[in-house]
């Protein structure tokens, strides 16, 4: 077995050790208890949250599996096991960059479990792999416009200020679930593109599903949109269509792979033998996300309700 040990994640978006995790207290406890079971408790492994931006969080984690290490040693156990954990950022922008948590990671290594330990050093990079790799579109399905009772405002401005509630064919119990279990904010691409004149409007963006959680996102600011126009979600690949139910009725939504002409004549080369390379001329080739010239694909470009390309 391998023992699961509680880390400081308060700075966390997903707080895993309330539910996961043996406090350092209780370790050896465990392993005693491990040992006279005939249990044999090979590795210890943690997991400092999603999203964590403290990077002392790692240090002080990676500290502590040195501490139960020596415990288990003591009591017979042969501990050759670290398991980092996951929940490592996948896109730019993040509060703290990936190579940025690899540098403290692999110091904290070097002092506690340096090379030639006899440890195998694991970590769970699927959040980091996944993040950017895909983009969803949807489409929106209805919309109502909302007066604002605010008094004096008409007078001001001329006009009875408004905001407008957008529904799209997917919401928090379907790809957003991560609005509700990672606590992301979720910021739509216009499709198309719109004048810097257009006047802006106070938007909220919601599920299909008639109950008052399905909301996407609120507080945005986009000009006058309508039903069948298309929003665009970048970083939509961890936690998302996995994660997603049919609560309400809802479809699972469409998945198409694509591939950049850079990306392609690079690995075509690799991918098929010269001989079939050279049968493939005249066949379509892969396309990036939609945002190439019109006349250079092979179809027009299709939109499908809630696709995630």
């Amino acid at each position: 077995m391998v023992l699961c040990i509680a880390t400081d994640d308060s700075h966390s978006l997903s707080h895993l050790s309330f539910k996961f995790g043996a406090s350092l207290k209780s370790c050896r406890h465990l392993l005693e208890n491990a040992k006279r079971s005939h249990v044999e408790v090979v590795g210890v492994s943690f997991h400092v949250g999603s999203g964590c931006p403290d990077l002392h969080a790692y240090t002080q984690s990676i500290a502590d599996a040195r501490l139960v290490f020596e415990m288990g040693a003591e009591l017979g156990h042969r501990m050759h096991i670290l398991d980092l954990g996951g929940g490592f950022p996948g896109l730019e922008g993040a509060k703290v960059r990936f190579e940025e948590i690899a540098t403290v990671i692999n110091s904290a290594l070097d002092l506690y479990f340096p090379e030639g330990c006899g440890v195998d050093i694991l970590a769970r990079l699927g959040r980091y792999y996944v993040t950017s790799a895909f983009t969803l579109a949807v489409s929106i399905i209805a919309k109502k416009e909302v007066l604002l009772d605010q008094p004096g405002r008409e007078e001001e401005t001329g006009s009875t200020p408004k905001t407008i509630v957008y529904h799209l064919g997917e919401g928090v119990y379907g790809i957003f679930n991560s609005v509700l279990f990672d606590n992301t904010c979720p910021t739509p691409i216009l499709q198309k593109k719109s004048s810097t004149e257009q006047p802006l409007y106070s938007s909220s963006l919601w599920g299909p599903v008639a109950d008052g959680s399905d909301c996407v996102a609120e507080g945005l600011w986009l000009p006058q949109l309508h039903v069948g126009d298309w929003l665009v979600f970048e970083n939509m690949g961890a936690y998302t269509v996995g994660m997603g139910s049919l609560f309400g009725g809802t479809q699972t939504c469409r998945i198409t792979y694509a591939m950049s002409r850079v990306a392609w004549e690079a690995l075509r080369g690799q991918l098929l033998p010269a001989e079939q390379d050279e049968d493939t001329e005249g066949m379509c080739k892969p396309l990036s996300c939609g945002w190439e010239i019109t006349d250079t694909l092979c179809v027009g470009p299709v939109f499908t309700p809630a696709s995630i390309m």
